[in-house]
């Protein structure tokens, strides 16, 4: 398909709150390094490249970039990057960040953030991004137990000015409902994709049934997760892909945005190229027969 010229309005657009946000954005988790990320020997991306794909997201129509002080590696930091892409930030750019669970400064992670830790934790986004409050922020967690406490202590940082919007990350519905009672929760960040998680489609559903966004991690990447995507893939994508001059990663990310207009697309690169591809995979309407082969096999790869 031709890319040069689509930008990220063609994919439709969601509002999280009240900001409006077109339904292809951008992740910065592969920005700090190249190959494998979230590990303590990540190997640094070039300052240069970096800034440069962020300048050229924004040129391309991309207002929500997804990001996190965690996400670094020893010599970059992706929320720097950003800062000193960016700013001053234009006004429609929404920039969505996460706190719960941080990493020392070798790389290694910690244990869950206490609730009276959060506070730390966003002042730490706020400084790295050079802001006065945060667009939207995720609680990230792991595991089922009860997140009130620490939800409600990111419910009270809004109330107080540092925090637009409030999501939830790596969660299960309950969580979903309990994050619920004590504020609004503007979106839902997951681990989701085509053939990953089929587990989460009804979940997925009901995201859009109370009109909040679902916003998978991922989804290119698949099995793959932070170490990126394969060189193979299925038949069934291949196929697709040639019918319309596509990549399998575009129809990776068209198969995501037909899950329902409140899903929002977040796929990161450091590649200029795949950057343009990305957005381009915004105008990429697939056929009723083209989702039913897919959709089957979704289904059947868990």
């Amino acid at each position: 398909m031709t890319s040069e010229t689509i930008t990220a309005a063609a994919s439709g657009n969601w509002k999280l709150g009240d900001l409006t946000v077109n339904r292809i954005g951008f992740g910065a988790m592969r920005l700090p390094q190249t190959g494998k990320a979230l590990v303590p020997d990540a190997v640094p991306r070039d300052r240069d490249q970096a800034i440069s794909v962020l300048r050229r997201a924004v040129e391309l129509g991309v207002n929500h970039i997804d990001t996190a002080a965690f996400y670094f590696s020893a010599l970059r930091s992706a929320n720097e990057l950003i800062n000193r892409a960016l700013a001053p930030y234009p006004d429609d750019l929404v920039i969505t960040t996460k706190v719960g669970e941080p990493r020392d400064p070798s790389g290694a992670w910690l244990p869950h953030a206490r609730p009276d830790q959060l506070r730390g934790l966003v002042e730490e986004n706020l400084r790295q991004l050079g802001r006065d409050h945060l667009d939207v922020v995720n609680l990230r967690i792991v595991g089922a137990d009860s997140i009130a406490e620490r939800f409600g202590a990111l419910a009270e940082l809004r109330e107080a000015g540092l925090i637009r919007h409030l999501g939830i990350s790596n969660v299960l519905p309950h969580h979903l409902a309990e994050a619920q009672a004590i504020a609004p929760v503007v979106c839902v960040q997951n681990m989701y994709g085509l053939g990953l998680r089929p587990d989460q489609d009804a979940f997925v559903r009901t995201c859009g049934e109370q009109g909040v966004a679902f916003v998978p991690f991922y989804a290119i990447a698949a099995t793959g997760r932070q170490a990126g995507a394969s060189d193979s893939d299925h038949p069934e994508i291949l196929a697709v892909a040639r019918a319309h001059e596509a990549s399998p990663a575009q129809v990776r990310i068209a198969w995501t945005l037909h899950r329902g207009p409140h899903v929002l697309a977040i796929p990161g690169t450091g590649d200029p190229d795949h950057l343009v591809a990305n957005v381009a995979a915004g105008a990429l309407r697939l056929s009723e027969d083209e989702v039913a082969l897919l959709d089957s096999l979704h289904r059947r790869n868990p």
